[in-house]
């Protein structure tokens, strides 16, 4: 398929096209793909050092929208499973960070075609896994097919010489080495995309990775794991240590051979995460590095002048796509006076449009939230919301097996109300009145996070003013604020939503390396 001389004629990076869920051929095999899933249930081991290891904790994949149906069940790692892992990593790294760039990309390539090879069987394992929509599925997936593409590309640009100024008498060169052995703690609302892509992009510049999946989408990480073994990831690079964070997060983090930590989650966690790798451990000789992703309360901001019929279509996209569960989620739509009663009119009229229900069926746009957890809090918040402002629709459980939630919208919330300043992570978005533009901005800034922001204007002033004043990591106009593609805009986020490590552009595998002057005197 591949071999190291292909890469000194390597095709320009492009994004990995979606499938139609309308095609009746695409139809027919994700069907077949979800009997296939349905009739085999499956065990998924440890994969430590390039040996599956069982144990007999498990943790059990259900499926959110009948939590009666089991997708996979994944053996849990204990703290001395982890030593081994951290053993097995450091071995394996010996020759792993030596291996040039242009042999280290090659399992990460094939690995890509694995997956457009796996589509259906992968698009279906997270529609039963976390319960995505199709097209939700899909671009998921492709998002981490474009991450293995992307960084094995960046892998090599990295690898190459780099630029100094030389001067008579020496030769000087710079290098990008890697750190060493790290962990990964990928979220499941991106089970396929994020998973992969923070794993590729450690392993791919010559570390050796712990990957502990979320517990809500372990399957689909062993399936990734799986995936790299077939494409002939050496031993030990990437070592699969599903577990609970109580039993082994803290361990993973503290260890003083873990060299650095690389999470995308809440901001709690990662608060705490950042916390425990500053304080150092005996024996640990560095200062962890730390690469943190975490919560939001993005907004979409509309002004007067903007297409209301394509700023409310917008907006209910934001809040509702995969039921709210992004970071980037647009959880606030913050709108100017003039044009507020039309925003809520339509923002009402298109949400109540929405289909919610089991998405196997690809003619469902809302599927389940994650977990009866999550029921419980974003209920707690709905209840919440309807003391701080006006419910205009939704605001309940469905009375059906599974959590669903319907798509809930207040109206005439205080920028300060709790609905409008906490990270709900589920169907619920509040519609903020704002005096004028310059209001609407000092709303969008005035919480403690800055992931995403789209803003809808016709007035290029404005637009150019809005450029520099919403501080947010990824801003966008006249879109939706989710869906930011891998190397066209590389994402992460300011304030509390995290390190903004911008994933999927060029600054992003640097964040695993470090630079080694070298300089030699000419004899």
């Amino acid at each position: 398929m591949f071999d190291v001389t292909d890469f000194q004629i390597i095709p320009p990076f492009k994004n990995e096209p979606y499938i139609d869920p309308s095609d009746p051929e695409v139809r027919s095999q994700m069907m077949l793909a979800f009997e296939r899933i349905r009739s085999h249930e499956r065990n998924y081991d440890l994969f430590i050092g390039g040996r599956y290891l069982s144990t007999e904790s498990k943790i059990v994949s259900k499926n959110p929208a009948d939590p009666d149906e089991v997708v996979g069940t994944v053996s849990k790692a204990t703290r001395e499973i982890v030593d081994k892992a951290i053993d097995a990593a450091y071995f394996a790294f010996k020759s792993w960070s030596r291996m040039p760039a242009s042999e280290r990309v090659v399992p990460f390539l094939k690995a890509a075609q694995i997956m457009r090879d796996r589509r259906y069987e992968l698009d279906a394992t997270m529609i039963l896994e976390v319960g995505k929509s199709w097209i939700e599925a899909d671009a998921d997936l492709a998002e981490a097919i474009d991450f293995l593409e992307y960084y094995s590309r960046e892998a090599l640009r990295y690898g190459q010489s780099q630029p100094v100024v030389q001067i008579p008498g020496e030769y000087n060169e710079l290098r990008y080495i890697p750190l060493g052995v790290g962990v990964v703690i990928p979220p499941w609302n991106f089970p396929s995309a994020i998973m992969a892509g923070m794993t590729t992009a450690a392993a791919v510049s010559g570390n050796c990775v712990l990957l502990k999946p979320a517990s809500d989408a372990p399957v689909i990480a062993a399936k990734f794991v799986d995936i790299l073994r077939e494409a002939g990831l050496p031993d030990g690079v990437v070592n699969y240590v599903p577990g609970s964070g109580s039993e082994i997060g803290d361990y993973l983090v503290e260890h003083p051979l873990t060299r650095f930590v690389s999470f995308t989650g809440s901001k709690e966690v990662g608060l705490r995460i950042n916390e425990l790798a500053a304080k150092h451990q005996k024996g640990q000789k560095w200062i962890k590095r730390v690469i943190l992703e975490m919560g939001g309360k993005d907004c979409v901001v509309v002004d007067e002048t903007a297409d209301t019929d394509a700023a409310s279509t917008g907006a209910v996209a934001s809040a509702f796509g995969f039921q709210g569960q992004k970071c980037s989620a647009g959880s606030r739509i913050i709108v100017v006076r003039e044009v507020y009663d039309e925003m809520v009119k339509l923002v009402k009229q298109k949400t109540e449009a929405l289909t919610i229900g089991d998405t196997t069926d690809p003619n469902i746009y809302m599927g389940p939230v994650i977990n009866e957890s999550a029921v419980s809090k974003i209920l707690r918040y709905i209840e919440l919301g309807k003391k701080e402002s006006k419910l205009i629709t939704g605001g309940n459980r469905l009375k059906r097996r599974g959590y669903f939630i319907e798509p809930t919208v207040f109206a005439d919330a205080s920028p300060t109300a709790a609905i409008a300043q906490e990270e709900i992570f589920g169907p619920v978005t509040a519609i903020i009145e704002a005096r004028d533009f310059d209001h609407a901005i000092a709303i969008a800034n005035g919480t403690e996070y800055g992931l995403t922001g789209a803003f809808y204007s016709k007035r290029r002033d404005r637009i150019e003013k809005a450029k520099t004043e919403i501080h947010v990591g990824n801003l966008y106009f006249n879109r939706k604020c989710t869906g930011a593609l891998v190397g066209v805009q590389p994402f992460g986020g300011f304030n509390l939503s995290g390190t903004d490590s911008k994933a999927g552009g060029r600054d992003y595998l640097l964040l695993f390396l470090q630079g080694k002057s070298i300089s030699e005197k000419i004899l």
